[in-house]
C-alpha cells in the first residue's frame, strides 16, 4: 500500500499521460478509457497495447497515496473508469456505493488468480475487486553499515544510527510500524495505544535522516542512509540497483497488503473497464509488470515464471505461515481523527 509509494510514488501527482504517439491517436469520437493507478505501477509499454488492440485511447493518471485518489473519486468530477486502491480503501469505497460490481463472466482471465488471493475480507464475495499485486511493509538495510542481526521493528530506535534511519512519510504506515513494535494491533482504534506509538514517534524524530516517498530508493541505492521502512516491491528494486541491501519482515508482525482492480462509479465505459482488467490478468501482461514493479504477483502461471532467486526468498514471496503477527489494514474512518491529530503532532515537532 499502499499506501503513498512507488505504491504507493510519493513524489509523481497526477501525470496525465496520453501513451500513443499523437500522430497515432485517434480523433475525438475514439473510445476512451480513464485509469487511476499508483506512480511507477505498471510497465507502460502494456497500455499501447492495450490502446491498439482495443481501438482506445488510455488516459493514464498517477495517485501518490490512497487518500488522494478517494478523495479525487469522491468528488465525481473525474471519469474514471479503472483505479487500483489498495484492501482498507476498497472497503470504504464500497461502503460509501462509489464502486461497480463487476461482470466476472467478462474476466476469464481472474481463474489465473491463485485462490489464496481471493475472497479476502475487504470483499469476500468477489463482487467489486480483481487482484492486482501484493506485499508487505518492512526494514532494507545496508548489511555493511549495520551490526547485528535486523529482525525486528526495535532497530529504528538505535541512536547508533542517528541521522541515517527512514521512515515512510505516511500517516498510516508509521503509526502502523509503532503499533507492531508495541505488541498491539496495526487497526488499533484505542486512543491510549495510539497516544502510546505517537510518543515513541516523537523520542525517534532526532534519529531520523528524514519521512520520505519515492525518494528512499535513490538514498539507499546511493548508500545516503543505513536503513529505511519500506514497501517489498520498492525493497527489490533497490536491492537489484545495491547487492549490500538486504530486507527483511520484522519478527513482531508488519502489513501485508493487497491492491486490486476496481471500476469507480464514475465510470462511463464499464465495457471497456471490464476488458482491460481481463488483459492486465493475462499472462503475458501481468508477467511484464511484475518483472517491471518489483512486487508479488497474484497470478499463478506468471509466479512460475519468475526467477527462483526472487519467489524463493520468504521476504518477497512470504508463505502464509511466515506471517505471523501480520495483519491487513482496515478502514478505519471511525478514528481517522484521532490519527490525523497524531500524525499532525508527530510531524509539527
Amino acid at each position: 500500500m499502499k499506501k503513498s509509494v512507488l505504491k504507493k510514488a510519493g513524489a509523481v501527482v497526477l501525470l496525465v499521460a496520453m501513451l500513443v504517439g499523437l500522430a497515432g491517436c485517434g480523433g475525438s469520437d475514439q473510445a476512451k478509457l480513464y485509469v487511476y493507478n499508483w506512480g511507477d505501477y505498471i510497465d507502460e509499454s502494456v497500455l499501447a497495447e492495450f490502446e491498439k488492440t482495443n481501438n482506445v485511447d488510455v488516459i493514464y493518471e498517477q495517485f501518490a497515496t490512497n487518500e488522494e485518489m478517494y478523495v479525487k473519486i469522491k468528488a465525481g468530477t473525474a471519469k474514471y473508469d479503472v483505479a487500483i486502491p489498495s484492501d482498507y480503501m476498497i472497503t470504504k469505497m464500497i461502503n460509501e456505493g462509489l464502486l461497480h460490481t463487476i461482470d466476472m463472466t467478462a474476466i476469464p482471465n481472474y481463474a489465473k488468480i491463485d485462490d489464496r488471493f481471493k475472497n479476502l475480507a475487504f470483499d469476500p464475495k468477489n463482487e467489486y475487486t480483481v487482484p492486482y499485486m501484493w506485499g508487505t511493509v518492512g526494514i532494507i538495510y545496508n548489511k555493511t553499515m549495520v551490526d547485528g542481526v535486523v529482525d525486528s521493528w526495535d532497530v529504528l530506535w538505535d541512536k547508533k544510527y542517528t541521522q541515517q534511519i527512514l521512515m515512510l512519510d505516511s500517516q498510516r504506515d508509521s503509526i502502523a510500524v509503532l503499533l507492531k513494535q508495541l505488541g498491539y494491533s496495526s487497526n488499533s482504534r484505542d486512543e491510549k495505544e495510539l497516544e502510546e506509538a505517537k510518543q515513541l514517534l516523537i523520542e525517534q524524530k532526532p534519529l531520523l535522516m528524514a519521512y520520505v516517498g519515492d525518494e528512499v530508493k535513490d538514498k539507499m541505492i546511493g548508500n545516503e542512509a543505513v536503513m529505511a521502512v519500506v514497501w517489498s516491491g520498492d525493497a527489490v528494486f533497490m536491492k537489484g540497483e545495491n547487492p549490500d541491501l538486504e530486507y527483511v519482515i520484522p519478527k513482531e508482525g508488519s502489513n501485508i497488503w493487497y491492491d486490486a482492480m476496481v471500476i469507480p462509479k464514475t465510470s462511463q465505459n464499464k465495457e471497456m473497464a471490464e476488458k482491460f482488467i481481463d488483459f492486465m490478468c493475462s499472462t503475458d501482461v501481468a508477467f511484464k509488470n511484475a518483472d517491471y514493479i518489483g512486487y508479488s504477483t497474484p497470478q499463478k502461471e506468471v509466479r512460475s515464471m519468475l526467477p527462483d532467486d526472487l519467489t524463493s526468498v520468504p521476504a518477497y514471496y512470504p508463505a502464509e505461515g511466515e506471517l505471523k503477527g501480520s495483519e491487513v489494514f482496515e478502514d478505519l474512518s471511525d478514528v481517522l481523527a484521532i490519527y490525523d491529530r497524531i500524525w499532525t503532532e508527530v510531524k509539527s515537532q
